[in-house]
């Protein structure tokens, strides 16, 4: 049988010696130190199970080291930045962005032997296990261990991890087709990651007509308030409707309409500037909007005499609006009023854009049509954030039902069952 021998060190600090004969009776002395003494009784369990010998596939001072699928497998880090620095059709912020999320989010994996240890990842030996892990890492958090009330690692929403999950599926699933491949399956695939719809649903703040009436008034820069109506009026992001040119807007068609074609952007780390002009969040955010005859007759007022690339909405001193401006010095400032005043609800600058959309389903807007005009990629995003306000239409919905369901009437004599 293996045994453990505990050794103190000139620092105070102890090592777990495991030592046994190799094979038993004769064999020539072996030993292997560890940090810890659970590690030290879990190898010793490991040398018994193997008859006094060496584990399968352990190397003296390494631990397990399994097979990279590919000679060619790197550290998980150095294959995800490769992957993210060699992305193309995204802007330089974007980059960055993903960048951090793999120095600050994926350092949390780790890759756990047979024997309960972990190691650093590679792309080639993460498996399913160290992804759910993981998972489990970012929604739990990580206290500091010196402060019970402080955090090293805060708690991630389910939203933020589904959203580094998908980056991780990517860069996993370009090791998969790579040539020469260094993976043969996507660990990512069929990992069951936290709901996110109750906490979407809590997060967004829909204002009823009066709600948004009582913010307005409190807004007393005649620019901000136009900026505001025009966003809760419809339903444009934010980047998007302060980055509307005079060259965006039909208003003399028959149908007149406002066309996204680019929105601000922030600018990488070590630019110049703080914002950029760019392409919309997604494709189909390229997109007309139709305009309603008061939202033509502001915008009139508001080009008038402008040239083709002059900006719609306008600071006071004629330049654009920033969001960190309008927010801190117009929107913030009149939401507080309005709620010391009465109203039960802080809206945030976005919350317009879901109320504008609680509007367009109260009158019986279907979803597809609600789905083009605020730009979104896919219906099922439009269904995941908005489909619970239909239940609006349960009356309309039983009462078809009812009348479907109603025995036959024909000639107007009701048929009824005369047995």
């Amino acid at each position: 049988m293996a045994t453990i021998r505990k050794r103190e060190r000139k620092d105070g600090s102890a090592i777990f010696q495991v030592r046994w004969i190799q094979g038993g009776r004769g064999g020539t002395s072996e030993s292997e130190p560890f940090a810890d003494e659970d590690s030290a009784k879990a190898f010793k369990r490991l040398v018994d199970a193997h008859g006094q010998k060496w584990p399968h596939g352990w190397l003296k001072g390494r631990g397990f080291v399994e097979e990279p699928v590919s000679e060619d497998d790197v550290p998980l880090l150095d294959w995800a930045h490769r992957y993210v620095n060699r992305l193309t059709g995204i802007d330089p912020r974007t980059r960055d962005d993903y960048a951090r999320e793999v120095d600050q989010h994926f350092t949390v994996i780790r890759h756990a032997l047979r024997s309960g240890r972990t190691v650093q990842p590679t792309i080639g030996n993460i498996t399913a296990d160290d992804i759910t892990d993981w998972v489990r890492a970012e929604e739990d958090g990580e206290r500091d261990p010196e402060d019970p009330k402080a955090w090293l690692r805060r708690p991630a929403s389910p939203k933020s991890i589904a959203n580094r999950h998908g980056l991780l599926w990517c860069i996993v699933q370009a090791a998969v087709e790579a040539d020469p491949q260094l993976r043969t399956t996507n660990c990512c695939t069929g990992t069951r990651l936290p709901r996110a719809d109750d906490h979407t649903v809590e997060e967004m703040v829909f204002l009823e007509r009066d709600e948004y009436a009582r913010v307005a008034a409190e807004i007393t820069d005649p620019g901000a308030r136009l900026l505001a109506d025009w966003l809760v009026g419809t339903g444009m992001r934010w980047g998007e409707a302060s980055a509307l040119q005079v060259r965006d807007l039909k208003l003399t068609s028959s149908t007149p309409t406002a066309s996204v074609q680019r929105a601000w952007k922030k600018a990488p780390k070590g630019s110049d500037k703080s914002f950029f002009l760019g392409p919309p969040k997604t494709r189909k955010a390229r997109r007309l909007v139709a305009l309603s005859p008061s939202q033509v007759d502001v915008a009139r007022r508001l080009v008038e005499g402008q040239h083709p690339e002059a900006f719609v909405f306008r600071t006071a001193w004629g330049n654009a609006w920033r969001h960190s401006n309008f927010y801190h010095r117009k929107w913030q400032p009149a939401g507080r009023e309005a709620v010391a005043k009465g109203l039960p609800r802080a809206p945030r600058i976005h919350d317009l854009r879901h109320t504008h959309v609680a509007w367009l389903i109260a009158a019986r807007i279907p979803l597809p049509a609600i789905r083009t005009r605020l730009g979104h990629e896919s219906i099922q995003t439009t269904v995941d954030r908005y489909g619970h306000l239909v239940s609006a239409l349960d009356g309309e919905i039983t009462a078809a039902v009812e009348a479907a369901m109603a025995p036959e009437v024909r000639q107007g004599l009701r048929v009824v069952d005369a047995g």
